[in-house]
């Protein structure tokens, strides 16, 4: 303690577990702005992805799906993953086959930025796939 007040320093316990216990003299007002400065470039760095939608229906028109499509598309791009939605009304819930095929028709499109991460499924009045980004190595 004395060297540490001769020094003007503060004196930190490292490891109060240990038989004697540890400490360190430093300026822990210095000390306290490095660690934050440090976890505030690990998060600068981090990427969150989220989850973003695309909804249509399964009697779509190519000029929209392909709407659809770039709407997907950028998405991936910008490391979010993709939620792609095709809804029912009525009866239409009997053609659910044909929301797979598109579906899947949508996942050999944009095969080559992304990767199916759960496969076509039914959710009530609706079929869902996820998409996410393709890994780079």
């Amino acid at each position: 303690m004395q060297l540490a007040v001769q020094q003007g320093l503060d004196l930190v316990v490292v490891s109060d577990k240990s038989d004697p216990p540890v400490c360190r003299i430093l300026d822990y007002g210095k000390y306290k702005f490095t660690q934050e400065k440090r976890a505030r470039e690990a998060k600068k760095k981090q990427h969150n992805s989220s989850v973003k939608e695309v909804k249509m229906r399964y009697k779509i028109e190519e000029h929209d799906y392909k709407v659809r499509i770039n709407q997907a598309s950028k998405f991936i791009q910008a490391g979010d993953k993709v939620k792609v939605t095709i809804t029912f009304r009525g009866r239409e819930i009997q053609h659910s086959n044909l929301a797979i095929d598109l579906l899947n028709k949508m996942a050999s499109d944009l095969s080559l930025i992304s990767e199916v991460q759960q496969a076509p499924s039914r959710d009530g009045r609706n079929v869902i796939m996820l998409l996410s980004p393709r890994k780079v190595n």
